[in-house]
């Protein structure tokens, strides 16, 4: 509470930041104030499409509602994992008229295979690992989206990755001598590459404190940043609770895999080694709802 001067939220199993409760990945939680905290699922709705609602969901929908995204918006989302593709989709529900996504692979082609077929047009792609870093006479992140937004860069940025992957080498040695916690450089690549004016939302977990932030073009052209927080879930999931079960909201669509719960030690280690392309996994257990048609077919490790 002393970091951030005063409690975030509650979050089952993620430390005492935010509230300290057990729980998360375990069999069994005790969940307080239950009748707040708990979500009924209708009989219709399947477990695979249920269970974002606690997390994901809510966490892309937020980014996009508290950014704000408005009809005829260009958008940058950087970080193309489940929060950033689900934050795409719900940019285009807002009349957003293209979505960038920036990453690399295999999480652009992921994307790109799974987005609505009838918004192909409005979807561009940005491999930052195929481009230069920092400042330079070369193509950069910065460069790259001013190139996509008619020169003057994109409405509106969302981060969607998270502040503990250094790009360059200074940052990595901070983060390692513990002289910062968290890089600044998507957040500056956020902010040099928006518009006059733009928007730059941050819904990726930050812990701390940051050096070399470009506070000079924040100021200097206007740009709002915004820290979208710990997304408020009951705020939102009747509502896409409702989308769910309507047929408007596909969550399958970032799912990549189905693993059973007595894999997991294996499949820790795949994702951890980044192995099989994996995105986003539903963990059947024996309490498990059968397969709909839309999940993944099962993969055992």
């Amino acid at each position: 509470m002393a970091l951030f001067g005063s409690q975030t939220a509650g979050i089952f199993g993620y430390s005492h930041l935010t509230g300290g409760f057990a729980g998360g990945q375990a069999e069994y939680v005790r969940v307080p104030l239950g009748d707040v905290n708990l979500l009924h699922i209708p009989d219709d709705v399947p477990d695979e499409k249920a269970l974002y609602l606690s997390d994901v969901l809510a966490t892309s929908y937020n980014a996009v509602k508290d950014t704000a995204v408005y009809p005829d918006d260009q958008v940058a989302i950087f970080g193309a994992g489940p929060i950033g593709h689900m934050a795409g989709v719900f940019a285009l529900n807002e009349g957003a008229k293209k979505v960038i996504f920036v990453d690399t692979e295999p999480r652009l082609s992921f994307v790109q295979s799974r987005w609505p077929a009838k918004h192909a047009a409005k979807l561009e792609l940005v491999d930052y690992k195929k481009l230069s870093f920092g400042i330079t006479n070369k193509e950069t992140v910065v460069s790259k989206l001013k190139e996509h937004c008619d020169g003057r860069g994109p409405d509106v940025a969302i981060e969607c990755a998270a502040g503990e992957y250094a790009k360059g080498w200074l940052h990595w040695l901070e983060m390692q001598i513990g002289a910062e916690t968290d890089t600044s450089e998507i957040l500056n690549e956020m902010i040099e590459g928006v518009r006059n004016y733009g928007r730059v939302g941050v819904t990726g977990v930050y812990v701390g404190y940051t050096n070399h932030f470009n506070i000079g073009s924040l100021m200097e052209r206007g740009i709002r940043l915004i820290g979208n927080g710990q997304a408020p879930v009951q705020k939102y999931w009747k509502h896409l609770m409702d989308q769910i079960q309507s047929g408007a909201l596909d969550p399958l669509q970032m799912v990549s895999h189905r693993v059973r719960l007595e894999d997991m030690e294996h499949v820790y280690q795949a994702f951890d080694h980044k192995q099989d392309s994996m995105q986003k996994i539903y963990v059947e257990t024996k309490f498990s709802f059968p397969r709909v048609a839309e999940s993944p077919q099962l993969t055992r490790y």
